[in-house]
Formats: C-alpha cells, structure tokens, sequence
C-alpha cells in the first residue's frame, strides 16, 4: 500500500516539476517579447518626433519588405503612431498572461511545498 502512495506522490511530484519549468520558460519568453515591442515601440516614437521636424517637402521613404517606397510624411507619421498603439496592445496582453503564468507558478511551487511537507510528515506518523 504505501509503495502504491509514494509513486503515485512521485509521479504528480514529477508533474508538477514539469508544469513549474514550463511556466517559468513562458515567463522568461514573454519577458523577451515584451522587451522586444518596448523596443520597437521606442524606435517608432523617436522615428516619429524626427520625421515631425523634416520640412514638408523632404522625400521619406518606408520600408516594405525589402524595397522602401516614397511616402508622404503624414503617412509616415500615421504609420508610425499605428505601429506604437499595436506595440502597447501587445505589451498589455502579454503582461496579463505574464500575471496569470506568475500566479500559476506560485500555485505550482505550493503545491510542491505541500507535497514535500506531506512526505516528511508520513514517514513520522507511521512510527
């Protein structure tokens, strides 16, 4: 019977081993991305405040896959201030998931604590 209890306790020991791994490899992954889309955002709010200082008639250019095509400033700028909102957006997104993948590993890492304080417990109310 107790052989039966303790692997039964490690295997959902390994289990949740396994979940606190894949939580934390999320969170470091949804810290690059975040960082990435901060990054970007940054750029696109610099390109923007220099393009504001260009004189009307300077040629712009923006990129399109690997050619740049001449575009008006205005659009420039629109394009620009499109590319910041969709980076915040993102940026919120990932920041909650980053919330609810922190919970979870806390959850996880109780779990483990629990499972660790039963086993210790076990061998001592048996004697």
């Amino acid at each position: 019977m107790s052989k039966t209890v303790d692997l039964e306790l490690k295997k959902a020991f390994t289990e949740l081993q396994q979940k606190m791994i894949e939580t934390t490899t999320k969170l470091q992954l949804a810290d690059i991305q975040i960082d990435g889309l901060k990054r970007q955002k940054h750029h696109a709010e610099l390109t923007a405040q220099e393009i504001k200082t260009l004189s009307p008639e300077t040629k712009t250019y923006e990129s399109v896959g690997r050619m740049f095509v001449l575009t008006e400033i205005p659009v420039v700028c629109k394009n620009l201030h499109e590319k910041i909102s969709t980076c915040d957006e993102k940026i919120k997104s990932l920041e909650s998931n980053k919330g609810y993948l922190e919970r979870s590993l806390k959850d996880s890492k109780n779990n483990l604590r629990e499972m660790v304080q039963q086993r210790k417990e076990a061998p001592q109310e048996a004697t």
